[in-house]
């Protein structure tokens, strides 16, 4: 029996794990190429509201806008709103946000003025749109008595800016039907926050109950999945919601695939990107529908998904309002916990979430003392190899048990070449006189690599770790070390941790153990410098550890 054989299939597991996630970044499927069709409900004969969901139970199905755009893309006035955290496009024509940047997020250190941009219409066809929509009555036009997105408000000013010591701002859109229904659409901001409440205030002014319905929805551009062999695995764009405990993912091949249609309490819809998103939070204690449909716009393809609220009916003289929260910017997990139930786990860690969420809790607590993530990171791997210093140690002194019976297992080996049961029977013989556990040394490879993977889809998914600094060109530890030091580092710690251990009696393992510290070094050249740093320490942690056990074995031998 060989002790090294169950490491030899962890790392092999592990190397085709990576293998498999760059193969699928550049094997991520194309766009399908569908057939444009017919709008099942058009809306007055304007082929421009295809993307307005059809009243009833059912989403509108997809169909071919013939209309082009306005000037530019935009119909009607653009309103610019400014606050310390935002800066938001809002269209007059239904308040549509055409695009929303984030300031305080720069895309790169590189460049520290150009900020991450999450809405872009003329980018990526990624706009949140929301309105209302009056109960079809036979014979009444249900557009001339509530604003959809398409409709035109108006607008007192160009620009509003959060001036200092202001803590609140809003903006009002105006609205209002030929029969004395006024609607005003308002966009709350707060100081130091990423969450809009947006409100729709109808004043009915008319002589009959006024009864309708709101909708929130996102549309978003079709998107290959973002990566790069820097990450090694692709960063999930496209949609999701929540409701009942259950969290959904909808890729966009999803939405091509079957449209969404429940009615649920509460919960919320979102489009994902990377490190951020946008998301429509509803009256979580009010009946909401889900909806999605997909669209064609001259040959542009874009992706809706939307949620719509209960009718509310309005006395004449009386007042009514619809309230919804819209969230957009960086995917802060205690942020988005205090906003809705839920909506953290859009910080997706797949299938080591149980791993992540703890390690990145437990580097939380670590960073309020340290206030560093790379210290952080080096304080977590020495309380990670504290935790497991007992299990660890019994399985270095089995390491050191087989490197002093290392002479006796070759001798076995040369004479039993030609007798495989023999020399098993053999070794186990040794190994039960020595009181050894052959598979003891492969324990300590059993706990890095489930924490190694919960790490690092920490760094890879955390918004709080990018561009996150530690000391010297370490700028941003979610990237590669732009000059390679720690993954060459890794690699001659490595070699000489294996120095530590006992040589294989095997031929061909050897010289595969010899290739390893090569192996690694050229894959972690790519890999998050801080998860390389997390590997480093543990490496000269472990070859600490094992020299003082060999030292302590071999001096009472």
């Amino acid at each position: 029996m060989d002790s090294q054989r169950p490491f030899l299939y962890l790392t092999l597991l592990f190397m085709l794990f990576l293998i498999w996630t760059t193969w699928q970044q550049d094997h991520a499927p194309k766009p399908p190429v569908t057939a444009a069709s017919t709008v099942s409900a058009p809306t007055n004969g304007d082929s421009s509201a295809q993307d307005v969901p059809v009243q009833g139970n059912a989403p509108a199905v997809p169909g071919q806008q013939a209309a082009p755009p306005a000037e530019n893309g935009v119909a009607g006035q653009t309103v610019t709103v400014r606050t310390d955290t935002l800066v938001l496009r809002i269209n007059t024509r239904g308040g549509e946000i055409l695009e929303t940047d984030l300031p305080t997020y720069p895309v790169s250190l590189d460049t520290p003025d150009k900020p991450v941009k999450i809405l872009d219409l003329n980018g990526r066809n990624y706009v949140a749109q929301s309105g209302l929509q009056h109960q079809v009555v036979e014979g009444v036009d249900a557009k001339a008595l509530a604003p959809d997105h398409l409709a035109t408000y108006a607008a007192a000013q160009n620009e509003y800016t959060l001036a200092d010591g202001q803590d609140e701002l809003v903006v009002p859109l105006t609205w209002q039907s030929a029969n004395g229904v006024m609607v005003t659409k308002r966009f709350v901001f707060k100081r130091g926050s990423f969450l809009v409440n947006v409100e729709h205030e109808v004043n009915n002014q008319s002589t009959s109950i006024w009864s309708g319905t709101e909708y929130r929805q996102l549309k978003h551009g079709y998107a290959e999945n973002a990566g790069s062999l820097l990450s090694g695995v692709q960063a999930y764009v496209g949609g999701a919601y929540y409701h009942d405990g259950k969290y959904t993912k909808l890729s966009f091949s999803d939405l091509d695939d079957k449209q969404v249609n429940e009615t649920v309490n509460g919960g919320w819809v979102a489009m994902q990107e990377h490190y951020f998103l946008s998301a429509w939070i509803p009256q979580q204690e009010q009946e909401t529908q889900y909806y999605s449909m997909v669209t064609q716009n001259q040959g542009v393809k874009g992706y809706v998904l939307g949620m719509r609220s209960v009718a509310q009916q309005v006395a004449p003289g009386a007042t009514g309002i619809f309230k919804s929260g819209f969230y957009v910017g960086p995917k802060d997990q205690d942020t988005l916990e205090k906003i809705a139930t839920g909506l953290d786990l859009t910080v997706d860690y797949g299938i080591f979430a149980f791993i992540s969420k703890p390690i990145f809790w437990l580097m939380q607590m670590i960073h309020n003392v340290v206030g560093n993530w790379g210290w952080t990171i080096i304080f977590l791997t020495i309380l990670i190899k504290l935790a497991f210093f007992y299990p660890s140690a019994m399985s270095y002194k089995s390491m050191a048990k087989m490197k002093a019976v290392s002479p006796k297992l070759k001798d076995i080996n040369e004479r039993y070449a030609d007798d495989p049961q023999g020399k098993q029977k053999a070794m186990m013989e040794i190994y039960r006189k020595e009181k050894i556990n052959p598979l003891g040394g492969c324990l300590p490879i059993l706990i890095q690599i489930p924490v190694f993977m919960g790490l690092y889809w920490v760094l890879l998914e955390s918004v709080e770790l990018r561009q996150a600094p530690w000391l010297l060109w370490y700028k941003d530890l979610s990237i590669m070390d732009p000059y390679y030091v720690l993954p060459l580092i890794m690699g001659g710690s490595m070699f000489l941790q294996q120095k530590l251990n006992p040589p294989q009696v095997d031929p061909m393992q050897q010289k595969i153990f010899q290739f390893m510290p090569i192996i690694f070094t050229v894959m972690f050249l790519f890999f998050p410098a801080g998860l390389v740093l997390y590997w480093v320490v543990n490496n000269i942690l472990s070859m600490a550890q094992q020299w003082y056990i060999n030292k302590k074995i071999v001096g009472h031998a």
